[in-house]
């Protein structure tokens, strides 16, 4: 029996917003103290009228052109009625017969995929909007069990975003939820945090036995399991790895899987029963009396013209403007450091332009030194910057450098003024102080300024030292240079400039 997974998502988002979803008050996050962000709108008090937030309903419009919707005319708001302690009014606010964006379609790179599945299209059903539950607290000790419910997230503006089944594989749903994080985050319309719970997932997933040729052995679907509030990338993997399997095993034991809501125990990485899955009718939708249809023509028509760039269409434009590697421009996009990469770039393409003869006329690099110099930028930015960002828990927002200060360390680097090595040292001052890398290099004596003689003396000393090597040499072994040249950066802390010091070895060896 050959089976495939058939998954779809259920992405839920909390939108940016200043205050809740149908009331004034704060749109804050979890570390605000309980219950102190509430109102009898967002309570249910009886009597209370919501009052829809207009910057949602932009939000929505925005999301929905990203991801390649249709942006009706109107969209109308419904009532979903369910009963759990975290619901205050007993039903939520949502939209369900005419949601604010429907049919559209996002596509993404899959890493370390075969084609024709490492760049696929996966297409989305609709994207609607919604108010938030409160949230829920279990605190149970040797003597007690208690629950408590903090309003503050009732009433938070959600977009939920809803895929096709067309995800066949745990990667591919990973990879979809990275690619709709990077593209909420360029529009600003959430900072998409799943540890946070600004972006939440349900997936849905069953399988379908196919012939050799991967086509359906029969029409239709099976019963699909549903996968509750995964809150990481990792679970999400790990939690359909988990659900594959275990369905697998009930397949080839000759049992179908139930229809079910299941949830994901990150501790013992395997999912749990929760209760049946639901339909829709369970939830006795009808159109929310308390609010009108909502126009969008004229919010569509606005926004439509005032797009941003998007990740897809900026890591290509990284690539193929500045010369950065596909590795890099996606660290760079996912995340957030486009627009400092891109700055550093311009600042180094300046000092470049007034000390470099490479540069042409017009100010544009040559092509081969526009590689080298995106190579080496890249290198540092994603590498030896973002480690020490990430070491000291800053983000790019929180860096005290400077794009043309960090533009100057690369310049002194690319000139050969301080040794890499050094260079790492200066950074590290740099993002502590946010001095000049320049002053910080001379205060501190890391630049590669040696005194010839000095070098001179130094490098005879390590040859006199080194009889063993000094015969590898001259048997022709040249690769042993580099261990000169090693011994020798290490003797003068990185002072001396490793191309000078490998010319006086071989002249000092009579290389």
């Amino acid at each position: 029996m050959k089976l495939i997974p058939i998954i779809g998502l259920e992405v839920h988002v909390q939108l940016k917003t200043a205050s809740k979803m149908f009331c004034s008050c704060a749109n804050v996050d979890d570390g605000a103290p309980p219950n102190s962000a509430i109102c009898p709108v967002c309570t249910g008090q009886p009597g209370a009228l919501p009052a829809l937030n207009s910057k949602a309903i932009e939000l929505g419009v925005k999301v929905g052109l990203a991801l390649n919707c249709s942006i009706p005319d109107l969209s109308i708001f419904d009532r979903k009625n369910y009963f759990y302690p975290d619901l205050p009014k007993g039903y939520q606010i949502s939209q369900f017969y005419e949601p604010i964006a429907e049919h559209g379609y996002i596509e993404f790179d899959v890493p370390k995929a075969q084609p024709p599945r490492d760049h696929i299209r996966i297409n989305i059903t609709r994207a609607h909007l919604e108010e938030d539950a409160a949230k829920n607290a279990h605190i149970a000790d040797s003597d007690s069990h208690a629950t408590y419910v903090d309003y503050n997230r009732a009433g938070t503006p959600l977009i939920e975003i809803v895929s096709e089944p067309e995800i066949r594989s745990p990667q591919e749903a990973k990879a979809y939820l990275q690619e709709m994080r990077a593209i909420l985050r360029t529009l600003k319309a959430s900072d998409a945090d799943m540890e946070k719970g600004q972006m939440r997932c349900d997936a849905n997933i069953s399988l379908i036995e196919v012939d050799d040729n991967n086509l359906p052995r029969k029409q239709g679907f099976n019963p699909k399991i549903e996968i509750k509030n995964l809150n990481s990338f990792k679970a999400v993997e790990r939690a359909l790895t988990y659900e594959i399997e275990r369905q697998t095993r009930e397949y080839e034991s000759g049992r179908i899987p139930v229809g079910a809501t299941r949830g994901w125990d990150e501790n013992k990485n395997q999912t749990f029963e929760q209760r049946l899955k639901e339909t829709n009718a369970d939830y006795r939708y009808f159109p929310e009396p308390d609010l009108p249809p909502q126009d969008l023509l004229a919010i569509r028509e606005h926004l439509i013209h005032r797009m941003p760039e998007l990740p897809q269409a900026k890591r290509t434009r990284l690539m193929n403007e500045w010369g950065f590697s596909k590795p890099d421009a996606e660290f760079l996009v996912e995340n957030a450091w486009d627009e400092y990469a891109e700055h550093v770039m311009g600042e180094l393409g300046g000092w470049m332009e007034a000390t470099d003869d490479s540069a042409s006329s017009g100010g544009e690099l040559v092509s081969e030194r526009k590689k080298a110099l995106a190579k080496l930028a890249g290198g540092w930015l994603t590498s030896k910057l973002a480690g020490i960002l990430t070491e000291k828990n800053l983000t790019i927002k929180e860096c005290k450098i400077e794009a043309e200060d960090f533009a100057e360390l690369l310049h002194l680097l690319d000139k050969g003024e301080i040794g890499s090595a050094n260079a790492q040292k200066l950074l590290v001052m740099m993002v502590e102080t946010g001095d000049d890398p320049s002053h910080l290099m001379e205060r501190h004596n890391l630049g590669q300024n040696m005194d010839i003689t000095a070098l001179t003396k130094i490098i005879r000393d390590i040859i006199k030292n080194s009889p063993d090597q000094v015969s590898q040499v001259k048997q022709g072994k040249l690769g042993i240079l580099k261990w000169f040249v090693g011994a020798v950066m290490k003797a003068t802390e990185g002072k001396a400039n490793p191309t000078i010091a490998e010319e006086i070895i071989k002249k000092e060896i009579g290389e």
